[in-house]
């Protein structure tokens, strides 16, 4: 007897009202034991939290189990939650799915004319095929080898060659409208440390001031070179606010403010808001501070058919990237990855392709049901959307994967590395976690090893506007699955 007829036939006379009366009861206490309960500390949590129940979703499953079979947990599993940077664990699986952990991205340097006498008698070429780490340590020693071939001098242009992403321009304060925050930059073919420049603070007591040091060096910018030291005995506190930056002005870095020796040494990591030129003007400054010269500038382009490498450097491995990408939760990285995959489908890498080759690889390998929502695999998204249980059951595929232990390896481990390094859990060291966190979402998402000896997937996504309040929720969770003594 469904719920609606029994509302229906309410109306009935006394005597039937009383059968339907018992019936109505039956039906509501067998909706509530379909229901499972939330454990009692998760609950207790999330009222502290003032977070409703249906906030929730959450699966724990053996990582064994069939499919089908009956999880430890399923609470909503089947709602479609925003998951923010747990996002990265389908991007980071499916690459070293796809691709294997040994796989790297080379940047080739082209010489676009004779070299005589060490000066290049035409432009240098190179291009970008989307490396993720392309640092500024790694490209200053691609340059130190090309004057080690003999290059001192490049009589002509530095052309960078970006065509394998198609993208459009990117306004990096849509996301938040906090357009100098690293994590807002755009992925880009040849992506120069992060295209972030990071601001070293040097206080020099004597000298009543603290000198700024720039890495990597930019071309064309105009950078003070320091700033005064606070009043003595003034507390470091909040010393960024301290300095009173101007950094939104394209080609200038300026501050007004001092900064307090009690601080020490401090680095600052910024994205420029010219994020297009970085490379370029990375380049450059990296080129000349290593005494090379050119005597043309640093643009875009192509390079021409038929040209050889004169040179090629290799990333690191894919593994490397995908635990850089997933104990730092580091968003460009992400994003790169994803459209390598797209690149890898398409010949170029854009947003379709690589949302395409991902949904391609999930019916694939996860299958048709669940299929998330990715918009650009990092979880820096509003609109991304994946089930607990969809995500559930990509974590079991990667437990039996033979990429299974350099995706294990690249989550944080509970209260000991990455995004994870300072949680108190009492669970410390018993789960392999990634953690997401936006303004209106919250959640984690991996292995966690249970009192038992079994090793459960855990999946738990918050949404809503008070998803922050929520993790004692989630490391109570975390707790309960630790605690489980069921023997194997």
């Amino acid at each position: 007897m469904s719920l609606q007829f029994v509302l229906a036939r309410w109306r009935a006379p006394q005597r039937a009202r009383a059968v339907l009366g018992i019936s109505l009861s039956l039906v509501l206490w067998s909706s509530a034991q379909a229901q499972p309960a939330l454990p009692p500390a998760v609950t207790a949590a999330l009222a502290r939290a003032q977070l409703p129940p249906d906030a929730l979703s959450v699966l724990v499953v053996d990582v064994e189990a069939a499919r089908g079979a009956a999880p430890r947990l399923a609470w909503q599993p089947e709602r479609p939650m925003n998951p923010a940077s747990v996002m990265k664990l389908v991007t980071t699986f499916a690459a070293l799915d796809q691709l294997g952990p040994a796989y790297t991205w080379r940047t080739p340097f082209y010489f676009g004319g004779p070299l005589q006498a060490g000066v290049l008698r035409g432009p240098l070429y190179i291009q970008g095929q989307g490396d993720p780490r392309l640092v500024m340590e790694r490209l200053w020693l691609a340059l130190r080898r090309l004057q080690a071939m003999g290059v001192r001098a490049i009589d002509g242009d530095i052309i960078l060659d970006r065509s394998a992403f198609a993208l459009a321009a990117h306004d990096p304060a849509l996301f938040d409208g906090e357009p100098l925050r690293p994590y807002n930059v755009s992925p880009d073919a040849l992506l120069v440390n992060y295209k972030s420049l990071v601001m070293g603070f040097l206080p020099d007591v004597k000298g009543g001031l603290a000198r700024i040091q720039y890495d990597p060096p930019l071309a064309g910018m105009a950078l003070q070179p320091s700033v005064p030291l606070a009043p003595e005995g003034t507390p470091c506190g909040d010393w960024h606010l301290r300095l009173q930056a101007s950094l939104e002005a394209p080609g200038r870095m300026d501050f007004a403010g001092s900064y307090p020796a009690a601080c020490g040494a401090r680095n600052w990591a910024v994205a420029p808001v010219d994020g297009a030129q970085f490379a370029a003007r990375a380049i450059e400054g990296m080129w000349r501070e290593l005494g090379g010269q050119l005597s043309g500038g640093v643009r875009d382009g192509r390079v021409p058919q038929g040209l050889e490498p004169a040179m090629v450097i290799e990333s690191e491995a894919l593994s490397q990237v995908v635990r850089d990408i997933n104990k730092y939760s580091n968003n460009v990285m992400a994003q790169q990855v994803f459209l390598t995959m797209g690149r890898q489908r398409d010949g170029v890498g854009s947003w379709d392709s690589a949302q395409a080759a991902l949904r391609q690889w999930w019916q694939r390998r996860v299958g048709a049901q669940a299929l998330p929502i990715v918009e650009n695999g990092a979880g820096l998204s509003r609109e991304e959307r994946v089930t607990a249980q969809g995500l559930g059951r990509m974590l079991q595929v990667a437990w039996g994967s033979p990429v299974m232990p350099e995706f294990l390896a690249s989550l944080p481990v509970l209260g000991v590395d990455g995004t994870l390094r300072r949680n108190q859990a009492r669970a410390s060291g018993q789960a392999h976690l990634k953690t997401g966190s936006l303004r209106d979402a919250s959640a984690i998402a991996g292995y966690v090893h249970a009192a038992s000896g079994r090793r459960y997937v855990l999946v738990a996504l918050v949404n809503d506007s008070r998803a922050a309040a929520a993790r004692p929720a989630l490391d109570a969770l975390v707790e309960w699955v630790v605690a489980d003594l069921a023997p194997r």
